[in-house]
């Protein structure tokens, strides 16, 4: 008898199982509020030197604002008022010939900027003056919290593996929810940095271990349904932030509220079930006896598990060695193991720099922040709808590959589309939004069925470590646009497609038996029917 019979016979998605759903989407809600925060909290306003300095024995008070932007602010090649520059002197001449301007005196802003606050009433630019000069350290701001994420992936990873699901999110729920009010309450762009990069770093463990800790209490049949189910609150809250946003127009209530559902998280915590498939691949059959009896009381399944002992357990998992403690080091100490690590590192790089590199620059298609960021949301569930028929249809590996591709053909289409027509430039980005969401949704079920239970979360702490990395890097991708408007586009097209190339050589997981050891992956790997047992992907491994 394997874990998985135990699971189908306990009914693999019964009350139990929708329960242990619903306790992970409520701190999962916080995870698109914190990743997105970016576009709303870094917007830049529409700004120009404050130009009060420039009074000119009362003259210059006497005009109109509109003049006064005339004679004080050179224009740019679209007609605005430049952002960073201003004249030395008032140029009163210009109220009567506005276009001549050629060799008149300009400095860098004197006393600072005056921002439009028609849509946002404060942001990290407005309150800190992160403009011009500082443009790349606004810019900066996305990179340092996911750098944070980054390290996350590979501590909570390690820590959940070795110390328990359950735990190891608690620590997440509490390290997310300090730091992140202590961002809201930030006195400089220092401290802020600081706090982000830890709220990062916290609720990197939310990502990782709730997904993983759902599909380990679920049997094969209904894997594919939990995984897109799971990430279906992301596209919903990915929507819901432009609303929040719109309502709450500063950024430090906005970054305090999206904190506040993992209080209602710690408190729910104490109904959450340690995974079964841990303890029993850690030698602690009792206590996974325990969980299991607990989930075939709310599913009804009682008859059962008063007929399967603790000690039968010890036999679902055959272990090498029950008292080896496993690390990231044993992502690499194997052949099979070691090709695994590289390809599903390369494919979760590939997966987050393209969704980041679209999610991060709503601001660049042209329409109202708010309502692209909806749209954004928005066109993500058609995607997973699309998603939960074609897994079970067509596989993982390709839809993995299939929807990476079609992402990088989208973001390379969008090069040749002009800034003006902004409409078109948001139809085509909220489709190649809506693939890679679907390769993104594709890519956590899938690797969770990769790895074995004894390294799951070191596997999925590594691949989100890549994927953070592709993170990081996608905010200074698009400062290539300074180079070449279409250059990042160019750049996060090509990550797709390399991505899409290495997805396809993973193997099939499709009616797969989660593997437990890595001695199941270095063998060779089972494939489950109604009717029989048979072996497949022998030419990966």
């Amino acid at each position: 008898m394997k874990l998985e019979n135990v699971l189908s016979e306990l009914d693999g998605f019964g009350r139990f199982q929708l329960r242990t759903v619903f306790l992970m989407v409520i701190p999962r809600v916080t995870l698109p509020f914190h990743f997105l925060l970016n576009n709303f909290i870094a917007a830049v306003p529409s700004h120009h030197c404050d130009i009060s300095s420039l009074d000119n024995r009362g003259i210059f008070r006497n005009l109109s604002l509109a003049d006064r932007l005339v004679v004080s602010i050179p224009v740019q090649e679209d007609g605005t008022p430049n952002s960073c520059k201003m004249f030395a002197e008032p140029q009163y001449h210009l109220l009567l010939n506005s276009s001549n301007i050629t060799d008149l005196t300009t400095v860098p802003c004197q006393n600072g900027w005056v921002y439009d606050n028609t849509t946002f009433h404060s942001t990290l630019p407005t309150e800190w003056d992160l403009v011009c000069d500082k443009k790349r350290v606004n810019k900066a701001t996305a990179t340092i919290f996911f750098m944070g994420v980054m390290l996350g992936a590979a501590v909570f990873g390690y820590l959940s593996d070795r110390f328990g699901r359950k735990r190891v999110l608690l620590l997440s729920y509490v390290t997310t929810t300090l730091f992140g009010f202590a961002s809201a309450f930030s006195y400089n762009f220092a401290m802020f940095a600081a706090m982000r990069f830890f709220t990062g770093f916290g609720i990197s463990g939310i990502s990782i271990i709730t997904m993983v800790l759902c599909i380990e209490w679920v049997d094969i049949k209904h894997r594919t349904a939990v995984g897109v189910l799971m990430s279906m609150d992301w596209s919903v809250s990915t929507a819901l932030l432009p609303a929040v946003a719109y309502f709450l127009n500063g950024w430090r209530y906005l970054t305090a509220v999206v904190t506040t559902p993992l209080f209602l998280a710690m408190i729910t915590w104490w109904w959450i079930p340690e995974s079964a498939r841990w303890l029993v691949s850690n030698g602690r059959v009792n206590t996974a006896h325990f969980y299991l009896s607990k989930c075939a009381k709310v599913n009804g399944r009682e008859q059962f598990m008063a007929d399967l002992k603790p000690e039968v357990l010890s036999k679902v998992i055959i272990l090498e060695n029950e008292n080896r403690k496993y690390s990231y080091l044993d992502l690499v100490k194997t052949p099979k193991m070691r090709r695994l690590a590289l390809l599903t590192g390369i494919v979760w790089f590939g997966v987050a720099c393209t969704y980041y590199g679209i999610s991060l620059n709503v601001t660049g298609f042209g329409v109202n922040i708010y309502l692209t960021q909806f749209i954004y949301g928005a066109s993500e569930i058609p995607a997973k709808v699309f998603i939960f028929f074609t897994l079970n249809k067509i596989g993982r590996r390709l839809n993995q590959a299939g929807t990476l591709a079609l992402t990088g053909l989208c973001l390379f289409c969008s090069m040749f589309i002009p800034q003006e027509m902004g409409v078109y430039k948001t139809i085509l980005g909220a489709l190649g939004k809506m693939f890679s969401e679907a390769s993104f949704t594709t890519v956590f079920l899938y690797t969770s069925e990769l790895y074995p239970t004894v390294m799951r979360q070191n596997g999925l702490g590594f691949s989100n470590f890549m994927a953070r990395i592709g993170v990081s890097v996608s905010p200074m991708i698009m400062l290539l646009e300074e180079v070449w408007i279409p250059l990042p586009s160019a750049v996060f097209s090509l990550v797709a497609f390399a991505a899409a190339l290495s997805a396809y050589f993973l193997p099939e997981t499709r009616n797969s038996r989660l593997p437990e050891t890595i001695e199941d992956v270095e063998q060779t790997r089972y494939s489950l029917n109604t009717k029989s047992i048979t072996f497949y992907n022998k030419e990966f491994y």
